[in-house]
């Protein structure tokens, strides 16, 4: 039986802090280009895809539940194969958890608050907690490698998480 909880701040997120981690994708700070006759703003080229040759990137929706602050976990995952991208649709910060690889298990969580207008980009491997949306809809276009290897490792700590403001 889990009875330990842990207690982990999370911070606003920034380049410097999440860069081990992936990339912020920053909506509001991109020069789009426009196009279409003037009728629609591109932002370009905002992520590194990377991932395993034997599949390929597909664009996805997913919807979650909207969580609150405090919040308790346990379980993280990675994808060994591909980098994993999510923009909220309605552009809302969500809560977003990593932790360091140590030797093949997930190491002390980290937690991070984005604002509006960002996203995030999971570097391939990196652990990361579930999708916590904390405003909004709860909708995120999500980018991950779609190919017939396994490309979800979770692991479960031997205690609970509790993230706090």
């Amino acid at each position: 039986m889990v009875s330990e909880v842990i207690e982990i701040k999370a911070n606003l997120i920034n380049d410097e802090k999440f860069q081990p981690f992936g990339e912020i994708i920053q909506l509001n700070t991109v020069e789009p280009l426009t196009i279409n006759q003037g009728q629609c703003l591109r932002f370009n080229d905002l992520a590194t895809l990377d991932h395993h040759p034997d599949g390929r990137m597909g664009i996805s929706i997913f919807e979650s539940s909207i969580r609150t602050i405090p919040y308790e976990f346990n379980l993280v995952e990675r994808h060994p194969h591909s980098c994993q991208f999510f923009l909220p649709m309605d552009n809302e910060p969500f809560l977003v958890i990593v932790a360091p690889d140590q030797d093949g298990v997930p190491g002390t969580p980290k937690a991070f608050i984005t604002c509006k207008y960002q996203g995030i980009n999971f570097h391939r491997g990196t652990w990361h907690g579930v999708l916590t949306p904390i405003q909004g809809s709860g909708k995120f276009l999500v980018i991950d490698w779609i190919g017939s290897k396994v490309n979800l490792e979770e692991y479960l700590y031997p205690h609970y998480c509790r993230v706090v403001r």
